[in-house]
């Protein structure tokens, strides 16, 4: 059984996820809209006919109640004939916006088989993405002007058409600094970098590249689907202290140092990406209907095909 084949199943459990952290849009409590999306998608996964495994997640089991790194998925544990696959998970991609009412959050997923994604701590990873015109054209080794002049020549842009994603954190200062100075226009996120690549990879919007330090388990699913739609990203996993280095020492059979490229960070075309829309952005978000149901709104990316659809669901959870 291929990856692909389980789709509509994966699918659910993000519109699971979606619906159950809906109703905490704007109320402030990020916490608890995570924790509704975890439960409702872990939920849907106990129903799943595989022998699944969270490669990158929500954290390590004594920090994640839920879906943490290691966790054990699917109806069919240990089954000689399960599919043996890998989930890279985010139940709540942007809980501050959820919190907030703002753009962009979603629940997301990869899948593929058992050892092709990234099995690593829930730490944090600095990324570059970008369409596939700019592929073998940036990377994490070179300097941010470099990169920048590059983007400009391959894209045909001047500097001051350039725009740059970057999320708003301290940590970016002497990022956001190079940027402007090399004449580049910084569009500043609070979270979402998952659709930020997205965006990056489309060339049909207003977003030429991501750059920058987030979550490694974005990081993760967002080679996945950027695999699927043949466009640039690398990542090089960044350690918040030396426990996750350690454990990262243990859980990596490599150079926990390296600069990982997108086809080792999902090292199999038998994979599929899956984001489901809690508030409007890159996808609709959820809508709540008269009848009881809700009606989700989703993007799914194929590799193995390369299909790349928005589907839309009504359903009642």
């Amino acid at each position: 059984m291929a990856t692909a084949d389980l789709t509509k199943l994966f699918l659910e459990a993000t519109e699971a996820a979606a619906v159950a952290a809906s109703p905490w849009r704007g109320k402030g409590d990020g916490k608890a809209a995570d924790g509704a999306a975890v439960e409702a998608m872990r939920a849907v996964f106990d129903k799943v006919p595989f022998d699944g495994r969270v490669a990158i997640g929500e954290g390590e089991r004594d920090d994640a109640p839920m879906l943490w790194i290691g966790e054990p998925l699917g109806s069919m544990q240990g089954h000689p004939d399960a599919p043996r696959i890998d989930i890279a998970v985010d139940p709540l991609e942007c809980t501050n916006h959820v919190a907030n009412d703002m753009p962009n959050a979603m629940a997301v997923l990869a899948a593929a088989p058992r050892g092709s994604l990234l099995h690593a701590p829930d730490c944090y990873m600095n990324k570059i993405a970008g369409p596939r015109e700019l592929e073998g054209q940036i990377s994490l080794d070179e300097e941010t002007s470099y990169n920048l002049e590059s983007a400009c020549s391959i894209l045909g842009k001047n500097p001051s058409d350039l725009n740059v994603v970057v999320m708003d954190r301290p940590r970016h200062n002497t990022l956001i600094g190079e940027i402007k100075q090399f004449g580049a226009n910084v569009i500043l996120i609070g979270d979402g970098d998952v659709s930020a690549a997205l965006n990056a990879a489309d060339q049909h919007s207003n977003v030429d590249m991501l750059m920058g330090i987030g979550a490694a388990p974005e990081g993760v699913i967002t080679a996945t689907a950027l695999r699927g739609l043949g466009a640039t990203f690398q990542g090089r996993l960044v350690f918040k202290n030396d426990g996750h280095r350690e454990r990262a020492e243990r859980m990596i059979d490599d150079d926990i140092e390296r600069l990982w490229e997108r086809d080792e960070l999902c090292s199999s075309e038998d994979s599929v990406f899956i984001g489901s829309g809690v508030c409007d952005g890159r996808t609709k978000g959820v809508e709540f209907n008269d009848d009881g149901s809700a009606s989700v709104h989703s993007e799914i990316i194929d590799v193995a095909s390369g299909q790349h659809k928005f589907v839309s669901s009504r359903r009642k959870f």
